[in-house]
This record gives structure tokens, sequence and C-alpha cells, in this order.
């Protein structure tokens, strides 16, 4: 079997490496997330961007991260003009084969490294990559976030590494998942004194065999809401699914949707 262990994961101590995405989305993991995610979520997740933010046709949206894409080439398909923005090069070069014809571009660049001219009309974070970020990379996001969007532009947040979601009833059980030819074992353990989640996968696919490790931040939506508001964005709502169902304790993820307002 051809192995991979991606050792560059790890600092010396054996404690992943915070700046662990800028090696994780290899071909494998961003073909396994592919084939995970049914086109109708995709749908159900941009019915909510437009309607809570009352997107006009042809509204300018900015997609950070937009991994391969299936949020931007979705909202290109509806008409609006999409700049979508990822580190993993080999997930852009997917987005850009499936883009033919519509009106999106994808820019290989860190998720802070958006620009900041104020002229998207809404910004989307979806896909759970909130929480990628250590605190002070996070901040340096979100006023990104700020100077990317106009006022009176919108904004939505995938969170599923809340505290108020995650931290009830925390069980850290393997599990193992399939799509096709591709099987993932997955662990998670929750790291107390940094108040993060680390998943560790190992990913098959006939004779490869993938082990990476990622590292979810865990946030309380007051503190979200915090750095939202201080780079502009108010009128927060906070909703359990795409179908607008409330967000309390326990919700499996957070979606958020604001309005910048200065």
């Amino acid at each position: 079997m051809s192995r991979c262990t991606a050792r560059s994961f790890f600092t010396m101590s054996g404690i992943p490496s915070p700046t662990w995405y800028v090696d994780f989305f290899t071909e494998l993991p961003n073909e396994f997330w592919r084939r995970a995610v049914p086109a109708v979520v995709t749908a159900e997740e941009v019915d909510l961007v437009e309607r809570r933010l009352g997107l006009a046709p042809g509204s300018r949206v900015l997609d950070v991260p937009c991994g391969s894409g299936r949020h931007s080439l979705e909202l290109a398909r509806r008409g609006h003009r999409v700049t979508g923005v990822d580190l993993s090069a080999e997930a852009v070069g997917h987005a850009r084969r499936a883009a033919a014809g519509l009106d999106v571009e994808f820019v290989h660049a860190d998720m802070r490294d958006v620009p900041r001219d104020g002229g998207f009309d809404a910004a989307v974070c979806l896909g759970n990559s909130f929480g990628y970020l250590e605190l002070d990379g996070l901040r340096e996001f979100v006023a990104a976030l700020g100077g990317a969007v106009r006022p009176g532009g919108g904004l939505v947040v995938d969170l599923a590494s809340a505290a108020e979601s995650i931290l009830p009833g925390y069980r850290a059980e393997p599990r193992t998942l399939r799509t096709g030819d591709i099987t993932v074992l997955a662990t998670g353990e929750y790291d107390v004194a940094g108040s993060r989640v680390l998943s560790r996968y190992r990913f098959t696919r006939g004779e490869e065999e993938l082990d990476v490790t990622a590292i979810h931040h865990v946030y309380t939506v007051a503190q979200v809401v915090d750095l939202l508001a201080g780079n502009g964005f108010t009128d927060v709502g906070l909703f359990g699914g795409p179908a607008g169902e409330p967000c309390g304790i326990g919700s499996g993820r957070l979606l958020l949707t604001a309005r910048r307002t200065s």
C-alpha cells in the first residue's frame, strides 16, 4: 500500500501546526468532500444566502474560502458575479475547470487576502471554514471581510464549531465515512487548553492512504458577533440550518447572517 503520513501538519511536540490548512487540502481529501455533499444541500444553502441577504440579480459575491467552488458555481448559475478565493491550488484548479461559461473568477490566495475595496454586495464563508484560524488570524479575516463588503451589503458565516453547538454532550467517537471508493476513518479530540477540536482523518482509496489532522477553533456566538460588530457587521441573525430554523444549545451548526452598516 502507498502510504503518505502528513508529518508537516505537526510541530516537534506532536501538536498540529496552526497553519495545518496550508497543506491539508490536497486531491484526496478534496475529492472526498466534493462527493460527500449532495447538490440539494448546496442549493439549500445558497437559497438561504439569497433569501436572507435579499440578493438582487447580478450581485457581486465573494466566496471565501471557496474550496472546490460548490457555492461559487451555484451562485454564478443563478446569475450572480462571483469571486472565489481559496488556498488549495488543487481545489481552485478543479473549480476553474467546472466554471466554463459562468461569470465567476477563482483566485488562489489565503482567505485573508481578499480585495478590501468595498466592492462586494455580499460575502459568504460556508463549509465550516470560519473556525480554521486562531483568534488573531480570525480578527484579520473578519477585518478583510469588512473591507470587502460595501455598506448595506451582507454576510453569511457557517460555523459548526461554535461553543454552543459543539460542547453540550461532546463525544469523540470514531466514525467511518465512505463515498464511492474513498473511505475515511475520522476521530476527534477536544483540546481544553486550546479551546479547539483536533480532527484526525485517515483517507483510503485503493492503495492510497493519507493521515491528516484538522483544527477547528471553538468560539462562542458572542465572540463571533462581537468580532463582526467591530468591523461594521450588525443586524445579526442566528440559524441552526438553511431552512431558517432557530439556533440553540446543541444545534449541529450555526448559520449567521449579518449586514454591514458602517
